[in-house]
């Protein structure tokens, strides 16, 4: 077993109560030892049991090597020694000459004490220093490895696969323009760090305000060359914060404006004429709508149907084509078509992807809504009630993306 330093120690407070046999003295079997853990707090697991120990009343005297293995702290140190004071403990150093029995043994504690937190704050001071003229050189000084990079004899060096993983996020979040959807596309090709942590919508921000992808050093938001390779070119950066600085409550109104109306080229009023989309703003807020065409090109105000809201409407549609899914007629119908490609394919099988869309559905972007709802829906009829008609091919179709595997295998 190796010998350290708390070993030493202890041999020496032990050393100390054998010499003070005479008075009675026995030490106890429990250790307090608190290895590894800063005398700058008391959230150390043997001195909470220490702190339970005299106010059961089990300790007569306590012994340390020196004042600062209690406590850096002159306010909890001063708040401990209280505590022993209330409890009739004696508090002895082995290497300082006082005891807390007199007043003069007090008074020497508490300027022990004193220079203990001077030193303890002229260590820190000093390590600041450190840590902060080591940044200024663009030295990696520990912490969270960034992703995309790893540590290697206490440098940063760029991880290949993980380094374009980061180059494709600022790609994608260009492309997007949306944290909030590039976080869900993450999330569901659960995407993760290195420490296993899913790349949700917070740790997202994290990778594209970090200005280590450029190769830099930060210290208290002063930037700094770092000793690493970029990953991120300044042009592909500037892209992304250009983004970034707009509200995000101004981006999602702008990935709004852009999201293709579901049912374009697919809704006919009362008097067969289509319904095309449009939108207004108000207030700084967006309103789809879909419109008749005669309305629109004749301004007849008698037109049954004129003017009706988007999202309401699409909603409507969406939840009923979702159920007809799953109705028995249709899951039928398209096992037959389907067997036209794919003699082997099961009816359960179909069913199985037909319901399986339904919770699918929430995780598509609205891109791929629109081209799903254009591939199953061949018309929309509004009148006293809404009429969908399917496409029987666009549910074939739809079952195949949804488990391409077992129906190629089965029309090979």
């Amino acid at each position: 077993m190796d010998f350290n330093s708390l070993d030493a120690q202890r041999e020496s407070c032990e050393a100390y109560i054998v010499s003070q046999r005479a008075e009675g003295w026995t030490a106890v079997s429990d250790r307090y030892d608190d290895g590894g853990f800063s005398g700058g707090t008391l959230d150390r697991p043997a001195l909470q049991r220490l702190i339970a120990a005299v106010q059961a009343r089990k300790i007569d005297v306590i012994i340390v090597y020196k004042i600062d293995r209690l406590s850096r702290s002159m306010l909890d140190f001063l708040n401990l020694v209280e505590l022993f004071e209330r409890h009739g403990v004696t508090f002895v150093s082995v290497t300082q000459s006082f005891n807390t029995k007199d007043a003069m043994g007090r008074m020497a504690l508490n300027i022990l004490v004193t220079f203990a937190q001077f030193e303890r704050e002229l260590i820190g001071e000093r390590i600041r220093d450190k840590v902060a003229a080591s940044r200024k050189r663009g030295k990696w000084m520990g912490g969270w490895t960034p992703l995309g990079y790893e540590v290697r004899d206490r440098k940063l060096l760029v991880h290949q696969g993980d380094a374009e993983r980061v180059r494709a996020i600022f790609r994608r979040f260009v492309q997007l323009k949306s944290a909030t959807l590039l976080a869900r596309e993450l999330i569901a090709a659960n995407q993760r760090t290195r420490y296993g942590h899913l790349l949700d919508k917070t740790l997202l921000y994290r990778i594209l305000r970090n200005r280590v992808y450029l190769g830099e050093a930060v210290h208290k938001g002063t930037c700094y060359p770092g000793e690493h390779e970029a990953i991120i070119d300044q042009k592909l950066w500037d892209q992304a914060h250009s983004i970034l600085k707009e509200s995000p409550r101004k981006r999602a109104n702008n990935s709004r404006a852009q999201t293709p109306a579901l049912l374009k080229g697919l809704l006919f009023g009362p008097d067969g004429a289509a319904m095309s989309p449009t939108h207004t703003r108000k207030s700084g807020r967006l309103y789809r709508y879909y419109i008749s065409q005669t309305a629109m090109k004749q301004g007849r105000s008698d037109c049954p149907v004129k003017l009706v809201p988007a999202a309401e409407l699409e909603r409507i549609i969406i939840d009923q084509v979702r159920r007809l899914l799953q109705t028995p007629e249709v899951i039928v119908q398209t096992w037959r078509s389907l067997r036209k490609q794919a003699a082997e394919v099961s009816e359960s099988e179909v069913r199985s992807a037909l319901v399986g869309f339904d919770e699918l559905w929430g995780e598509l972007f609205p891109a791929e809504q629109a081209r799903i709802v254009q591939l199953l829906v061949e018309r929309i009829d509004i009148a006293e009630r809404v009429d969908i008609t399917l496409k029987v091919q666009g549910l074939t179709s739809l079952s195949t993306e949804l488990q391409p595997q077992p129906f190629q295998q089965a029309a090979e």
